[in-house]
C-alpha cells in the first residue's frame, strides 16, 4: 500500500499548494490513499465544509485535525456526518465527531488515528493508553494496516509515542509545530516514524501567518491579531510504502517543495 500524508494546510495559500503540486505527486508515487492534516485549513484556523469538499476534490481522501479543530463553528454542522474527517480521539467522550476512521481508496483500506498531545496543549485524556484501549478493543483485531496523526507540541512526547507503538501501528506521524524534521526512519519493529511533517502554505511568513503581527507580538507582548500569509507557498509532505501482510512499514520519505523551486523547474 502506497499512502502520501500532507502536512498542516494552512489557509488559502497552503490549499493552492494542494491542487497546484499534488497532481505532480500522484504522477510520481501514484499513492493509494492521500491523508492530510486540515486543522489549519480555512482561514488558518479550523477547517469549513466548504474547505472540505475542496481538498476531498482535489484528491485527498481523509482529514485529520488538531487543536485548532472547533475554531470554526460550522463544524458541528458536518462532522458526525463526514466520515472522513476525524478529530483527536483523545477528547473527552461525547465530543461530536470521531478519532479514527478507516479510509477505503482504490482497492486497499487503512485505518487512519488521530491523537493530541498534552504537554504545552490543552490536557485531554492520556493518548498512550488511550491508543492501547483503541488497538486492544476495537482497531487491531480487524485491520493490519494503521496511520497515526499525532497533533503535539513537544518532540520528545511524539518520539516516545512512536517508541510505544512500535510495532503495533504502520505509521506515527508528528503534525502541528509547522516545521519538518528531518528524522524519518522506519523503527525496529517495523513503525514509520518522523517527528514532524511540516506544512502546507506561505513560506514569507512565519509558520504560515503573516511577519508583522508576531514580531509585533514578541518585541511588545502585547495582544495582537494572527492573519494568515497569502504569500509563495512551500510542501510538505510524506510517502510511506506499507506491507499489507503485515502492517509493517517498507519505506518513508520527506518531501519538500517550494513554490518557487516548481515554477522554476517547469520554466
Amino acid at each position: 500500500m502506497k499512502v502520501l500524508f500532507i502536512g498542516d494546510i494552512v489557509g488559502r495559500s497552503g490549499r493552492r499548494a494542494v491542487k497546484q503540486y499534488l497532481p505532480l505527486l500522484k504522477q510520481k508515487y501514484n499513492p493509494d490513499i492521500i491523508i492530510a492534516n486540515g486543522e489549519n485549513a480555512a482561514g488558518g484556523r479550523g477547517l469549513t465544509q466548504a474547505v472540505a469538499h475542496e481538498l476531498f476534490e482535489a484528491g485527498i481522501h481523509g482529514l485529520t485535525l488538531g487543536n485548532h479543530a472547533w475554531d470554526q463553528r460550522e463544524i458541528f454542522d458536518f462532522i458526525d456526518e463526514e466520515p472522513r474527517i476525524i478529530r483527536p480521539a483523545n477528547y473527552p467522550k461525547g465530543t461530536p465527531g470521531r478519532g479514527y476512521t478507516v479510509i477505503s481508496a482504490n482497492g486497499k483500506e487503512l485505518v487512519i488515528v488521530n491523537l493530541q498531545g498534552r504537554t504545552y496543549l490543552p490536557p485531554l485524556e492520556d493518548p498512550f493508553r488511550l491508543m492501547d484501549l483503541l488497538l486492544e478493543e476495537e482497531i487491531k483485531k480487524k485491520h493490519k494496516c494503521i496511520l497515526v496523526d499525532f497533533h503535539a507540541e513537544a518532540t520528545s512526547e511524539k518520539i516516545a509515542l512512536g517508541w510505544y507503538l512500535d510495532g503495533r501501528v504502520s505509521v506515527v506521524l508528528g503534525t502541528h509545530t509547522h516545521v519538518q524534521t528531518h528524522d524519518e526512519r522506519i523503527l525496529p519493529n517495523g513503525t514509520a516514524y518522523v517527528t514532524d511533517v511540516g506544512m502546507v502554505g506561505s513560506y514569507e511568513g512565519i509558520l504560515g501567518m503573516q511577519k508583522q503581527p508576531i514580531l509585533q507580538k514578541f518585541l511588545t507582548q502585547l495582544p495582537v491579531r494572527f492573519t494568515v500569509d497569502e504569500g509563495k507557498w512551500q510542501f510538505h509532505g510524506v510517502y510511506i510504502e506499507i506491507d499489507e501482510a503485515s502492517g509493517k512499514a517498507q519505506a518513508i520519505k520527506l518531501i519538500r517543495q517550494y513554490e518557487d523551486e516548481l515554477m522554476f523547474e517547469s520554466y
